[in-house]
């Protein structure tokens, strides 16, 4: 095979009513032709590191969202009073980690399927050199929201061991919108003073892919329509003819003098409703 470059689909599936197609330049032999079988599914490969400052892993934290969250599921905020600041981001990881197994074992005791998370901790300093930590979690619902809220607490070293409060806690109902949650993950990623990273139980549904298409856009094609406004009929008409029964929410583009356009979609399902449902 002849090493050239040419532009490369990957269509990413994020659950049932998500599509996150990627269109880039690539450099390689070309190894796909158009009317070959389709391929396998192939899971898409997560961040070796899951630190959120970086562009690839936020984009992977948003499909994964997708393809495992939605309407009736949980958003999670918690936050910690200054006498239970953690001191470092082990220990926090570690009080966290409490937290969740104790919604776990509610959730068995409930007779509800197991606990879903994606979990997102931020580290930052105060003016003060103080450690500032807190907690967002998407989680899968079932559960009454003060009763999440409620597992927020703490034994050790309170007077004759009674529950108390960590700090703040808050729980809301996820309320998708046309790009799925991915507007409240995206918050929970955006970026901010510290650092943050994520972690996640292992039965989440991992966002996929099948072999990719090397031969459906040409530069020209997409030199073309990236020169038209992204929220015009012709632009978003052009792509909900390369994919037949979904409609685009979202257009991530950007462009590189030495290789070319690079074209970051989100698709929804046609008949997907903004709150989930059916239309």
């Amino acid at each position: 095979m002849i090493n050239r470059s040419f532009i490369r689909e990957k269509v990413v599936h994020c659950g049932k009513n998500f599509l996150s197609p990627e269109i880039y330049p690539y450099s390689g032999q070309q190894q796909q032709a158009v009317g070959r079988k389709r391929g396998k599914k192939v899971n898409v490969s997560a961040p070796k590191q899951k630190n959120l400052n970086d562009r690839r892993a936020k984009r992977y934290f948003i499909q994964l969202a997708n393809s495992n969250f939605g309407v009736g599921d949980l958003v999670v905020h918690l936050s910690y009073a200054p006498e239970f600041l953690p001191e470092s981001e082990e220990e926090a990881a570690k009080i966290v980690a409490k937290y969740l197994r104790r919604v776990a074992y509610l959730r068995k005791k409930r007779g509800l399927p197991p606990l879903k998370y994606l979990l997102v901790t931020q580290i930052g300093r105060k003016k003060d050199g103080t450690n500032r930590i807190h907690h967002h979690i998407l989680m899968n619902g079932g559960l009454d929201r003060d009763e999440v809220e409620n597992l927020w607490w703490e034994t050790k070293g309170t007077k004759d061991r009674e529950p108390v409060m960590y700090g703040w806690a808050n729980a809301d109902r996820l309320r998708p919108n046309a790009k799925g949650i991915a507007s409240m993950a995206g918050y929970m990623v955006q970026d901010s003073a510290g650092k943050k990273h994520w972690t996640q139980s292992q039965n989440l549904e991992k966002p996929w892919h099948r072999a990719p298409n090397d031969r459906k856009y040409t530069r020209r094609q997409l030199d073309k329509i990236a020169k038209l406004p992204e929220d015009s009929e012709e632009f978003v008409r052009f792509w909900e003819k390369q994919y037949r029964g979904w409609e685009l929410v979202e257009c991530e583009k950007s462009f590189n003098e030495q290789t070319g356009w690079y074209f970051y979609l989100t698709m929804r399902r046609a008949h997907i409703k903004q709150n989930g449902g059916l239309k």
